[in-house]
C-alpha cells in the first residue's frame, strides 16, 4: 500500500491493522557517467514498492534528498546540510507518530545518510528523555543492501569491481526498474580508484568521473531483479518483525 496514493480513510483503516510504516530514503548525487542521479533513492524506493506488493505494509513517499555535499562538484547534486537533515527527519517522524504509527522503519539508499540519519533518531529520543516522557513510538534505520542475503549476492555477482559508490549493484536495480534509462559509456580506467570522501572539490579530484573503486559496465537488468526479489523479501521479514515487537508507551504529542 502507497501512502501518496492512498486516502485518509484508507490511512485510518490501515491503522486498525499495523501501526508501522517503512519510509524510504536516499539522496540525489552523481553515479558516474552511467549512474542515474536518483539511484540512490529510487534502489529503497523500487524495494519498498515491489515488496507492498507481496505484502500487507505501508510506504511512505519516498525521502529523496539527503547528505550529498561531497558530491556538489557535479552538476545535477542536491544536498541537505545535515542540520536541515535531522530537523526533517524529525518532522516526518513526528508527523506519522501523531497519526498513530508506533514503528517507523527507514530503508536506506545511501551511505552518506547513516550517521545524520542515526544523529536524527537520537535528536527525537534524547528529546523524550530529557522530558522524562515515552516519545511513543520506534525507529528502525536499515540499508537496502544489508538486508539479509543481499551484499553477499551482489558480491557473487560482481567478485570484481563491485566498489563502494556507482556500484553495478545499485545500477543494475535501477536498469530493472527502468530499462528505458539505461546508460552506456567508456570507462577509464574500467575499475575506479579509492580513497578518502571529504569536500566536494577534494573528491571531484580524487574521482575524475565520480566512480570509486567500481566497474558499473557489469551491471544488468536480469542481476537487478535479483537483487529487488532479494531484498524485497528480507524487507518485508524485518517489517514483520519490526511491527512485533512490544507496543511502545503512547505518543501524546506535544
Amino acid at each position: 500500500m502507497l501512502l501518496h496514493l492512498s486516502t485518509w480513510p484508507e490511512i485510518e483503516a490501515f491503522l486498525g491493522r499495523s501501526k508501522t510504516v517503512v519510509v524510504p530514503i536516499g539522496s540525489n548525487e552523481q553515479h558516474g557517467p552511467t549512474g542515474l542521479l536518483g539511484t540512490d533513492w529510487l534502489c529503497p524506493e523500487i524495494i519498498a514498492h515491489h515488496a507492498q506488493k507481496e505484502a500487507d505494509i505501508l510506504i511512505a513517499p519516498t525521502f529523496n534528498i539527503g547528505m550529498a555535499q561531497h558530491h556538489l562538484g557535479f552538476p545535477g547534486t542536491i544536498s541537505l546540510r545535515p542540520s536541515t537533515f535531522i530537523a526533517a527527519i524529525g518532522d516526518w517522524a513526528r508527523s506519522l507518530a501523531a497519526h498513530g504509527f508506533e514503528k517507523i522503519y527507514f530503508l536506506n539508499g545511501h551511505g552518506g545518510n547513516v550517521a545524520t540519519i542515526e544523529a536524527a533518531f537520537s535528536e527525537l529520543y534524547a528529546e523524550a528523555s530529557f522530558a522524562r516522557r515515552p516519545l511513543g513510538y520506534a525507529l528502525k534505520l536499515r540499508n537496502w543492501w544489508d538486508l539479509p542475503g543481499v551484499d553477499a549476492l551482489a558480491r557473487r555477482q560482481f567478485p570484481t569491481g563491485h566498489g563502494s559508490h556507482a556500484t553495478p549493484s545499485e545500477i543494475a536495480v535501477t536498469q530493472w526498474a527502468y530499462p528505458d534509462a539505461i546508460k552506456t559509456a567508456n570507462y577509464a580506467p574500467q575499475i575506479a580508484p579509492t580513497g578518502p570522501i571529504r569536500e566536494a572539490s577534494d573528491f571531484r579530484a580524487r574521482f575524475a568521473d565520480g566512480r570509486m573503486g567500481s566497474d558499473p559496465i557489469q551491471a544488468t537488468p536480469e542481476k537487478g531483479g535479483e537483487l529487488v526479489a532479494l531484498a524485497a523479501k528480507g524487507l518485508i521479514e524485518e517489517v514483520a518483525a519490526f511491527g512485533a515487537e512490544p507496543a511502545v508507551a503512547p505518543y501524546l504529542g506535544g
